[in-house]
């Protein structure tokens, strides 16, 4: 432990002096670009459906959706 902690204290002012608040960073930041894709919209599919239950049948509304290019 004795040999590590003088490493670590090395290391930890040679950090804070890399980072001082005046400087800008050394990094440039990732650009981001945005392009609009074509417009989309959902298309929806429904029907019933009859469903053998131990109450009873039932008539089950069923619905399927989807996304198409406007």
């Amino acid at each position: 432990m004795a040999l590590v902690a003088p490493a670590m204290l090395g290391a930890a002012q040679h950090a804070a002096a890399q980072a001082l608040p005046g400087q800008p960073p050394r990094y440039a930041r990732p650009r981001i670009e945005i392009n609009p894709a074509p417009l989309l919209y959902r298309r929806c599919v429904d029907w019933y459906e009859l469903q053998y239950r131990p109450s009873g049948t039932v008539l089950y509304p069923q619905m399927r959706c989807w996304w198409v290019r406007g």
